[in-house]
């Protein structure tokens, strides 16, 4: 199970004031904060710095560096971004990740590059030229040309991570079904892929979000489901996701789900 910490991400108010005013102590906490609560991965998000995004990705990653060894997955729509932060992630304690590649043409050809040149792992999005998914077919159509693809330009099954992309139970009730379909079909075509995604969207426009989101890691887990980009400081969630790894058998011993109660993560 690999879980990447969202928070650091200047969508967030506070973390734009913070990059803003180059508040070194206060990105430094929330880096920290996240991999005490139990993050593998680190994403480091500034794409809402328009004119500033490289200066800024590169003050992050080294704020970020100089208080947790823990890989960084670099998040921009900007290529040129996403090489900034890439230079200067470590790669003491695991690959450098990229977040993310589609299967829209000129995004594939803009990061593919960047995932071989840096071995990193790769975040790819099932979103097409033609839109966004709608079934469990489209998914796996464009998840089978994504993985092909990639493939072919000697990027291992073992470093893809698949994102099913996730859309609003509000705006169609088949969503969260189609979700589930679509992971297990993929899982079952391709073992040695991982899938990730950012859960929460699946609540949006609903009240009571966050019991929609603990139920929807269950289900996602039970078909596949190896990864997530969420905010781990999230005690109940992180919870949710330990249980279900010891309930699952992926979890040697019950180890992390007894140190999660020893955490007090079930009170």
């Amino acid at each position: 199970m690999l879980i990447i910490g969202e928070l650091i991400n200047t969508s967030r108010k506070a973390i734009r004031e913070a990059v803003e005013a180059r508040n070194t102590a206060y990105i430094q906490e929330v880096a920290k904060q996240q991999e005490a609560a139990g993050a593998n991965y680190l994403d480091v998000n500034c794409g809402t710095m328009v004119g500033q995004e490289i200066e800024c990705m590169e003050w992050l990653v080294n704020t970020i560096q100089e208080v947790t060894d823990i890989p960084l997955c670099i998040d921009s729509p900007d290529e040129n971004a996403l090489k900034a932060g890439l230079m200067l992630a470590k790669t003491t304690n695991g690959k450098r990740m990229i977040n993310s590649t589609t299967a829209e043409e000129k995004r594939y050809q803009a990061v593919i590059p960047l995932v071989k040149e840096f071995n990193a792992k790769i975040v790819a999005l099932c979103i097409e030229d033609a839109g966004m998914p709608e079934t469990a077919e489209d998914r796996l159509r464009i998840a089978s040309k994504l993985v092909d693809d990639m493939e072919k330009e000697g990027i291992q099954q073992d470093d893809i991570y698949l994102d099913p992309l996730i859309k609003p139970l509000s705006t169609n009730d088949k969503y969260g079904k189609s979700v589930l379909d679509a992971i297990y079909a993929i899982k079952q075509k391709y073992p040695a892929v991982h899938l990730t995604c950012g859960l929460s969207n699946i609540s949006y426009g609903f009240p009571n979000r966050a019991v929609l989101n603990r139920l929807f890691v269950v289900q996602t887990m039970t078909v596949g489901m190896d990864g997530y980009i969420l905010n781990p400081t999230d005690k109940a969630m992180m919870g949710v996701v330990y249980a279900g790894q010891a309930l699952l058998g992926n979890d040697r011993f019950c180890k992390n789900y007894l140190k999660a109660h020893r955490k007090g993560l079930y009170e």
